[in-house]
């Protein structure tokens, strides 16, 4: 059976999103979302009409945004994390988000065609902060191969 990489990331805004301090993030997005589109190993992004994940709010934490993705592989994952244009954003990442105390990613692997709901991104999320990283729920720390 073949399997692609999910992931969840969360990152806690440090003004709100109509903050001026917080403009060239927010204009970045839908960019930087279809520089991922195109990226090779791309599968499928969570986002709305307006191209991005920020109305998304699973956390019930307005600060809390997502981003939730779909990729063939991890390597092709990271190629877009930390060698595209999406890479020059993470770099500044500490100008418009404070760190938090949890692990702010989950990877677990799906099915190849298998789209994950929001839901699901949140479950894995919640057992990776609960039990640690496990083959259902893991961390670019401490990695698993698909069973």
């Amino acid at each position: 059976m073949e399997y692609h990489i999910a992931q969840l990331n969360i990152a806690k805004a440090k003004y709100p999103l109509d903050d001026p301090r917080m403009k060239e993030f927010v204009d970045a997005l839908p960019e930087i979302n279809k520089i991922g589109e195109s990226s090779p190993g791309f599968v499928w992004i969570l986002k709305d009409d307006t191209g991005t994940a920020v109305a998304f709010n699973p956390f019930n934490d307005s600060t809390l945004l997502v981003n939730m993705t779909v990729w063939e592989t991890l390597e092709d994952m990271r190629a877009f994390a930390y060698q595209s244009q999406h890479g020059v954003y993470f770099r500044r990442r500490r100008e418009w988000f404070d760190s938090i105390d949890r692990d702010p990613v989950v990877l677990w692997w799906v099915k190849k065609g298998h789209i994950p709901s929001l839901m699901e991104g949140k479950e894995k999320m919640e057992k990776l902060w609960r039990d640690g990283p496990t083959p259902e729920a893991f961390s670019l720390k401490k990695l698993f191969e698909p069973s």
